[in-house]
């Protein structure tokens, strides 16, 4: 039998996935990798720890499988956008790579919006706005600041591209994880011709960019023989974590929707067609499926603000539950369950580490609003969790206004797990929720793009269809739809209406 080989660089690891020619997952591992902060806001990885992670984990996995890795008949690459990998004309990285969640880049991003003519003019280029996590921030930032490496410069790719490197020689991207770089034209699927001489860029430093099943590469002979796996294995183009992970829960067609509580949340929809929100609250990317997109928004602390209030209030439970031996969450979902929806009007605005999506804010706050005499902790714990699917809410909201069709929301992450959290993601977004068979994510979406690259299936959707199926249906109570409706109305008035003072609390000593 055949098998596919799914690997995705992760932030804190790389994962390693074993999946069998039925689209069943075998197995998976993950090998750890560090980062390191050199100054405050900065972040930043060596790459070859991501290729030592990469070996660990890939041999792990087929033998956690017990399969022949020398039967595996394809591989796929995802991993963390964003992040910048320079190399030299032999191959050599020249410096740490500056990843996605760095910040020192806010400079060049207000100068490449500046140069372009502004927010508008570069959102028709790309189909986004400058942030400082984008690549083009990184590589402009390496000019100014450390210019004898930036004129070694021979070669730029992305964290997955770096180990397709690794494992066939070959410099190669894909179109959906070079969205995020700010130097594709989307609509074309190929390099921006004006952002390249706008910026003075050296054209041949960006690799050939590929749809996200076209096969860019083979094993090579030593890096097969280091891995357990056969000369010649063929590598497709794979996609960014987030159009990956997105093929992982089998959102390939327009209409479905991922809602991915995690410590930060991503509400993701498939699109047909390309379209871009002209304030960019909501990003656009090139799909993992050919000639496709997708729009995503991020919710910065989402499930994080759960986990807030688990670490700094909750230790009693934390207590508890290593004495009963199940989840310190279990017991604070309970009490949550325990009050009333709405919370008699006590809301938790979900700012931990201000906010992305809608607002753009880095000073935006959370807090509690609305607390009065009947207050309860039951309340301060639903509150918490309405207040993260209320943010979570604010994408959804956004993604109907642009036009979007949203029939089915399928939900991962923490939030999925639990039963009252389920229903109460189909109340607040007044949609079908479902659940579904896998959990694995990007891992998994690059595997299926690896059996559907390499003829196994006739395309991804086929894929999906083979490998994903339905767990549960969760449909909107009418009466909590309705009463959170009100509520959700309420909540979007409160970040207006203290967006000021967050700017101003920010600014004090």
């Amino acid at each position: 039998m055949a098998y596919y080989l799914g690997i995705d660089i992760g932030t804190s690891g790389t994962k390693a996935l074993v999946m069998d020619a039925r689209a069943k997952v075998l197995a998976t591992a993950t090998g750890e990798h560090a980062i390191s902060a050199p100054r405050p806001g900065w972040s930043e990885q060596d790459p070859a720890n991501w290729w030592q992670a990469t070996v660990r984990a890939v041999r792990q996995a087929i033998a956690k499988a017990g399969v022949d890795g020398r039967q595996v008949a394809g591989i796929g690459l995802s991993g963390q956008m964003h992040g910048l990998v320079i190399l030299d004309r032999g191959g050599k990285v020249l410096r740490p790579s500056i990843i996605w969640n760095d910040q020192r880049t806010a400079r060049e991003a207000a100068e490449i919006e500046a140069a372009v003519g502004g927010k508008k003019k570069l959102i028709a280029l790309v189909g986004n706005v400058a942030q400082t996590s984008f690549t083009l921030t990184k590589l402009l930032w390496v000019r100014r600041n450390e210019p004898k490496t930036y004129d070694k410069i021979a070669h730029m790719l992305l964290p997955k591209d770096y180990i397709r490197l690794r494992l066939t020689g070959e410099f190669v991207g894909d179109v959906s994880d070079m969205s995020g770089t700010l130097i594709l034209d989307q609509k074309k699927r190929n390099w921006s011709k004006k952002i390249i001489s706008t910026f003075q860029l050296d054209e041949r430093i960006l690799p050939p960019v590929v749809e996200s099943h076209e096969i860019t590469g083979r094993l090579t002979a030593d890096v097969a023989e280091q891995l357990g796996l056969s000369a010649g294995t063929p590598v497709v183009g794979g996609g960014g974590d987030q159009p990956a992970g997105a093929v992982g829960n089998g959102v390939v067609v327009e209409g479905l929707t991922s809602a991915t509580m995690g410590t930060s949340g991503v509400v993701y929809v498939h699109s047909s067609g390309y379209r871009t929100d002209p304030q960019s609250r909501v990003g656009t990317f090139c799909s993992c499926v050919q000639d496709e997109y997708c729009l995503f928004g991020c919710i910065l602390s989402a499930g994080g603000s759960f986990q807030w209030f688990r670490n700094t209030l909750g230790q009693a439970e934390v207590k508890q539950a290593k004495k009963q031996r199940c989840d310190p969450y279990e017991l604070l979902t309970a009490q949550a369950a325990a009050a009333p929806a709405g919370c008699e009007g006590v809301f938790w605005l979900p700012y931990l580490t201000g906010e992305r999506t809608p607002h753009g804010d880095p000073y935006a706050r959370a807090c509690w609003i609305g607390m009065h005499s009947r207050t309860t902790r039951n309340e301060l714990v639903r509150s918490v969790m309405e207040g993260a699917t209320f943010g979570m809410n604010d994408a959804v909201t956004l993604l109907r206004e642009l036009g979007l069709s949203i029939r089915q929301i399928r939900l991962s992450g923490g939030g999925a797990r639990s039963e009252f959290w389920r229903q109460l993601q189909a109340d607040i977004y007044n949609a079908t929720c479902v659940t579904i068979n896998a959990e694995e994510g990007p891992a998994y979406g690059v595997a299926l793009l690896a059996a559907a690259g390499t003829g196994r299936f006739k395309n991804v959707r086929e894929a999906c269809k083979a490998g994903i199926s339905i767990t549960r249906t969760i449909k909107p109570d009418a009466k909590s739809r309705k009463l959170y409706a009100q509520y959700y109305t309420q909540y979007r008035r409160l970040y207006p209406a203290l967006k000021q003072e967050f700017a101003l609390l920010a600014g004090l000593p």
